[in-house]
This record gives C-alpha cells, sequence and structure tokens, in this order.
C-alpha cells in the first residue's frame, strides 16, 4: 500500500501556511501520543505517519520537492530522507522536537532558539521603602539613602576571571547553556551542569570576586523626591539596582513612598481635613478661628451662628501640590476642609451651671434638630401603640 498524501495525513490543503501546518501537526501529535494511547499500535503507527509527513513539509525545500514530484522526490537518493539531508522516515525525534519545545519549553527551561551563545545576565532589580513626612510630601525633598546590594567587581571589571580575562566557551554544551538528551520518541532540553546556563565558564576566577562579577557593597545615592507624592507612589532610578553578572547590565532601584499619618491633617488624594474644636458658644453666637495650614502659616476661619459638629467650610488651595511626573505638567493645588466639632463645656463653676439651667428653661425654638428628632420618636411610639 503506497504512503498517503502528507498533506491529508496532517489534515491541511495544499498551499498551507506555515503556521497552520505546525498547528495541525500540534494537534495531531497531541491525539496520537504514544503515553495517551498506551497498547494501541495503530495509534504509533500514525505518530509516525504524522511525524515524517511534518519533517517534511516544515521544510522548505522538501516542501517544494514534495509539491513537485510527490513521495518520488525522495526515493532512490532523490535528496530528501534517502539522501541523507534529513531524518529517515520513521526517525521523528528532529521534527517533534520543533513542536515538544513548544508545548512543553516552560517547564524544560524555554523553548528552541532562547539558547545560542550565553550573554551577560542583567542585575536584580532592588527596592526600597522610603518614610517621608506630610510636610516633606508637601514640599519635595532631596534624601539621602544607603542601598545595600552589589556592585561590578572592580578588580576584574565585572567579568569574573581574573585579570579582567574574558570567560571561555564552555566544553559540554558548547556555549548553548544546554544540552540535550534521546528520550524515546523525545529530544529533552536541559541546563548546562558544566557551566549552569551561562554557556561560558571561568578558568581562572578573580580572587576578589570568587568568579561572580560583582561584590557586595552599600552605597550612598541622593534621590530627589518631588512634591505631592503619595504612600504608594513609586520612583525608579535606572541603573541602580543590583550589578550584572560577568559584564552584564546593572538591575533598577525602585523606591517606594510611605507617608507617615499626621497629627493634625488627615489626607485623601490632594485634599487634606482637619477637624477643629469650636466652644459651644462660639458655634452658637459665630465668631472666628484660627487653623493651621500644611505650609506653617494660620488662616482665620469665620464660624456661622448656629453652626453644628460636623460643619464643613472649604479653603481654596491649601490642600496638597499636585505629583509633577515632568517639566511643565500641569496641575492645581488641593483644597483644605475645616470640619467643626462644636465641643461640650466641662468643669463648669456654680454661675456657669445656673446659667445653662437658665438658658435650659426657657422653652425657645432653638433646637430644630431635637425637636424634629423627638417628633419623629413620638410618632414611631403612636404606631408601635395603636
Amino acid at each position: 500500500m503506497g504512503k498517503r498524501c502528507y498533506y491529508e495525513v496532517l489534515g491541511v490543503a495544499r498551499g498551507a501556511a506555515p503556521d497552520e501546518i505546525k498547528k495541525a501537526f500540534r494537534q495531531k501529535a497531541k491525539e496520537l501520543h504514544p503515553d495517551r494511547n498506551n497498547g494501541d499500535n495503530g495509534a504509533e503507527a500514525r505518530f509516525k505517519e504524522v511525524n515524517e509527513a511534518y519533517d517534511c513539509l516544515k521544510d522548505e525545500q522538501k516542501k517544494a520537492a514534495y509539491d513537485r514530484f510527490g513521495h518520488a522526490a525522495f526515493e532512490n537518493g532523490g535528496g530528501g530522507f534517502g539522501g541523507g539531508r534529513g531524518a529517515p522516515p520513521g526517525d521523528f525525534g528532529s521534527a517533534f522536537a520543533d513542536v515538544f519545545e513548544d508545548l512543553f519549553g516552560d517547564m524544560m527551561g524555554g523553548r528552541r532558539g532562547g539558547g545560542g551563545r550565553a550573554r551577560a545576565q542583567r542585575g536584580q532589580d532592588l527596592r526600597y521603602n522610603l518614610r517621608v513626612t506630610l510636610e516633606e510630601a508637601y514640599k519635595g525633598l532631596q534624601k539621602t539613602i544607603t542601598v545595600p546590594g552589589s556592585v561590578a567587581c572592580g578588580e576584574c571589571n565585572g567579568t569574573g576571571a581574573e585579570g579582567a580575562t574574558q570567560p571561555a566557551t564552555c566544553p559540554t554544551c558548547a556555549g548553548m547553556g544546554k544540552v540535550r538528551a534521546q528520550q524515546g520518541f523525545f529530544t529533552v532540553e536541559r541546563t548546562c551542569p558544566t557551566c549552569g546556563g551561562q554557556g561560558q565558564i571561568v578558568k581562572n576566577p578573580c580572587k576578589s570576586c570568587g568568579g561572580i562579577g560583582r561584590v557586595e557593597k552599600e552605597r550612598t545615592l541622593s534621590v530627589n523626591i518631588p512634591a505631592g507624592v503619595e504612600t504608594g507612589t513609586r520612583i525608579r532610578l535606572a541603573g541602580e539596582g543590583e550589578a550584572g553578572m560577568r559584564g552584564g547590565p546593572a538591575g533598577d532601584l525602585y523606591i517606594f513612598i510611605e507617608v507617615r499619618e499626621h497629627p493634625i491633617f488627615l489626607r485623601d488624594g490632594k485634599v487634606l481635613a482637619c477637624q477643629v474644636p469650636v466652644s459651644m458658644a462660639t458655634a452658637a453666637l459665630g465668631g472666628e478661628v484660627e487653623v493651621p495650614t500644611i505650609d506653617g502659616g494660620r488662616s482665620r476661619v469665620k464660624v456661622p451662628a448656629g453652626s453644628q459638629s460636623g460643619r464643613q467650610m472649604r479653603l481654596r488651595g491649601k490642600g496638597m501640590p499636585p505629583l509633577r511626573h515632568g517639566p511643565g505638567a500641569a496641575g492645581d493645588p488641593g483644597d483644605m476642609l475645616i470640619e467643626l466639632l462644636v465641643e461640650t463645656p466641662v468643669n463648669l463653676t456654680a454661675r456657669q451651671k445656673e446659667l445653662l439651667r437658665e438658658f435650659e428653661a426657657e422653652k425657645a425654638d432653638n433646637s430644630p434638630q431635637s425637636d424634629s428628632f423627638f417628633n419623629k420618636v413620638k410618632g414611631f411610639w403612636d404606631d408601635m401603640t395603636r
């Protein structure tokens, strides 16, 4: 019985794009894989047939020859499977390896093509938590911080090799950083055990850094904290993170801002709030109170007669400045809210108590909230007794 058409085996039309052919093969390979069809000799044979078809159609030259001459292109030393230019029929390790790595590359440490000669590794990013006061967040400041971490070794210039010489190519993986082994139907790729995936080895390690190319050292940095920062603001300092491995670029330093709680002001974005106690007499008769502002100044606020606890007044532009992300960034400062807290007097003298009793004895219509509440309560009780 003659061989089936390779396009028919994969279930694609002639002229199908490479991605379409690969997708079809992946589906067939999953479906017919021996691990999913234990004891089914027919599935194994079809699996080999699918692999043979894909091994031909994935190669542009083989595919062109097959499209022109069919299976005869690879018979009698025709330069295909039988001519030694590719894997023979049934030897499907090379063809399936392409798709195997697409399917399972994450588990095996990466896809094929991600190897190549190993490059120097970029250093890790660092995080630094910085606490500032609300006043500092309002004005902005220049802050000096000490950051623990690593820097490039000065003795070897970060190469890790004695005398700043360059590392040698790993003999085990030939600089790929990975090694392959044939296991049954599959070609399995693993990290090279000799170089640890670096692709290079240091024959004469630097005595100062032990061949790593970096040393531990604290650094002192000056950081510009812009006005308007708030808790959660992140500032990035490029290249101020961990030094790279063997001459690789340094990582970045990320500074996370935390603004301390303030004893007077509460913050909500650009808006500041301040609770100000006022005497019962001032709330009843009206008057003025002096309140602080975040810039260290003072403002006098008029208290309307008859003010109740919780009444709010607004001071325009006395809140926090906007966080400017760049030169010329627009934005107006926020406002400051004054919330009145009417204070009940304590430690009264005998005369003060007498005056309050006289005031209470006069049944004047000067407690509208109290009258409204107790009228509702009376109605509630009346409804309950019906």
